[in-house]
Order: C-alpha cells, then sequence, then structure tokens
C-alpha cells in the first residue's frame, strides 16, 4: 500500500451503505466504522502492489482501481475495473498470501480499509458482526469465482468454436 494517501474517519453511514453492512444492525455498522478509516487515492496511484502482502480489505465508495497483472512482456495488463462498492484485498485480507495482482486508482478515489488486526479484535467483542462480515466477503468471492468460470467457459467455447455462433 502507498504511503502517500490522504485519509479520514469514517461513519456508520458508510459501513451501512457497503457490502460489509448489507447484514449488520445500526450498532454493528457502528462498531465496525470505529474501526476503519476512509482512504482517497489520486489517479494512478498504486494501492497494492502484485506480489506484495497486505492486510487489508478495502471497500470502494467513490471512484475507480484497476485490477492489473505483469505480463510475460513486462507490460501491465488490466484484468478488470472495480467500482464503487466493489471489495478489494479480500483474499490477501483472509490468508495474508501475497496479492495475484496490483490495484491502481484511475482518477480520484475513496476506500474504505479494514485491517486484519482490527477486524480481529471482534472475535470476542462481537462474533456475530465478524460472522456477518465475513459472509460478505465470501458473497463477493463467490461472485468473482462464478464470473471467472463463465469467462472461461466462453472462453473455451470460442477457442475450440463450440456451443456458440462462431
Amino acid at each position: 500500500m502507498t504511503d502517500n494517501t490522504d485519509s479520514q474517519l469514517a461513519n456508520a453511514d458508510m459501513i451501512r451503505n457497503s457490502p460489509l453492512g448489507n447484514e449488520l444492525s445500526d450498532s454493528q455498522c457502528q462498531a465496525l466504522s470505529d474501526k476503519v478509516t476512509v482512504m482517497g487515492l489520486k489517479e494512478g496511484q498504486i494501492l497494492i502492489e502484485e506480489g506484495e502482502k497486505d492486510n487489508s480489505l478495502y471497500v470502494i465508495i467513490s471512484g475507480h482501481l484497476e485490477v492489473l497483472i505483469n505480463s510475460t512482456g513486462g507490460d501491465l495488463v488490466t484484468l478488470h475495473l472495480l467500482r464503487e462498492g466493489d471489495m478489494a484485498g479480500e483474499l490477501g485480507f483472509l490468508d495474508g498470501r501475497p496479492h495475484s495482482a496490483s490495484l491502481r486508482a484511475v482518477g480520484n478515489c475513496t476506500a474504505i480499509v479494514l485491517t486484519r488486526e482490527d477486524f480481529e479484535s471482534f472475535i470476542d467483542q462481537d462474533p456475530d458482526l465478524m460472522y456477518k462480515v465475513m459472509r460478505a466477503i465470501i458473497r463477493t468471492v463467490h461472485s468473482i469465482l462464478c464470473d471467472m468460470n463463465k469467462s472461461h467457459v466462453e472462453m473455451n467455447n470460442y477457442i475450440y468454436k463450440q456451443h456458440g455462433r462462431y
């Protein structure tokens, strides 16, 4: 994560209006908002570098992030564009492994940031909150996996000229 970002405090409405708050009560939204920060990124600023570890979960509240990987030729290739409401860094947040892609701001971008350490403080404080947030993260990961599976099938159908109009 880059160091030259603008940070501010979050509020319960930011949590409630994000995918993290879908199942949370008002008091749980407030409790979570006390643990997160709001980060501002400028155009072109890198949030996460491919291959680096980062124990934070990001939820975009405005702007866009490009998901980039290094190609075999050394060029950066855009895989996806994340928009308002999308999560980023969820797998690294959960398992602590290095990220498989970089994230770069497209225009100015603002995100909610939750560190794994702050999140784990809810283990004893509010396990129900923790469970509900984990469900939200898993829903996001499941959706990404479903989209990737569909893309894989479509690409195979295109390559092998099956099950479609080519």
